[in-house]
């Protein structure tokens, strides 16, 4: 009981930090909350603590030179405070992941969770720190350049983050978990990669992208210079959100699959 208490503290201090440092907004701090507790359920300190290497590491880069990133508020519907869409987008499925291994205990679900959690890292680390490329990243299905922020591009720097943040969270989940087997950390680390990779060709094909009558930009948003864009290409449904969980669920069931034949 005494433990349980201390996580519900801990996750209340976390989320109002979160909040103060304007970080999450405040339906992100309850729903980050929310998260927390179904992730402690599932897998005590250790959960909640590869939960907090993910925020604290995603914060940190968004706040990272944030003056060199004040373009992109042009561009992308959402800033770096997150809202309640956004934690569901990245934790909901981890969420999901620790009450499976709270109800069965089994350990395929903690590798699920794991994946959730590196997929997420992975695709916040490739879009905060590839956007500080010296270089105009390119289109991943024409090879052409284009505007930084631009969904479907990619550059070597926001690659090499992207595979980074998903090492990041594999290692950390190693130790924390103590694992018995390399091939663990390797398929953590591939899997949550791999989730950013889908998360930018559904970015390049399906996610929604609007046109401003005015300008002529082309943005997330459906509203710039004062009046109501257009949509330009994608699924009008499909935004950011959609494709961030679209594409955590997708390494987390590869994830699964592989655990489960071998």
């Amino acid at each position: 009981m005494i433990e349980i208490s201390a996580y519900v503290v801990l996750l209340i201090i976390a989320s109002v930090a979160g909040y103060r440092v304007r970080s999450l907004s405040l339906s992100g701090a309850i729903f980050t909350f929310i998260t927390g507790c179904l992730v402690g359920l599932g897998f005590g300190w250790r959960g909640l603590f590869i939960l907090g290497v993910f925020f604290a590491s995603s914060s940190f880069w968004s706040k990272y030179k944030k003056h060199k990133k004040s373009k992109l508020d042009e561009i992308l519907q959402k800033g770096d405070q997150r809202d309640w869409v956004q934690v569901v987008a990245n934790g909901s499925i981890a969420s999901i992941a620790a009450v499976l291994f709270f109800v069965t205990k089994a350990d395929v679900w903690m590798i699920a969770f794991v994946v959730a959690v590196a997929a997420a890292n992975s695709d916040t680390w490739a879009s905060e720190i590839g956007v500080l490329s010296k270089r105009k990243p390119f289109y991943i299905l024409t090879g052409k350049k284009v505007e930084k922020g631009t969904s479907g591009a990619v550059s070597l720097l926001g690659t090499a983050a992207s595979f980074m943040g998903a090492f990041f969270i594999a290692i950390v989940a190693y130790e924390v978990f103590s694992m018995d087997s390399l091939f663990y950390l390797i398929l953590i680390t591939f899997c949550g990669f791999f989730g950013s990779v889908v998360d930018t060709i559904l970015g390049a094909t399906v996610q929604v992208r609007y046109s401003c009558k005015t300008c002529g930009l082309l943005t997330e948003k459906t509203e710039h210079c004062g009046k109501e864009t257009h949509l330009s290409k994608g699924i009008k449904w499909c935004n950011n959100d959609v494709v961030n969980i679209t594409s955590i669920i997708i390494a987390t069931i590869i994830a699964v699959f592989i655990v489960g034949v071998l």
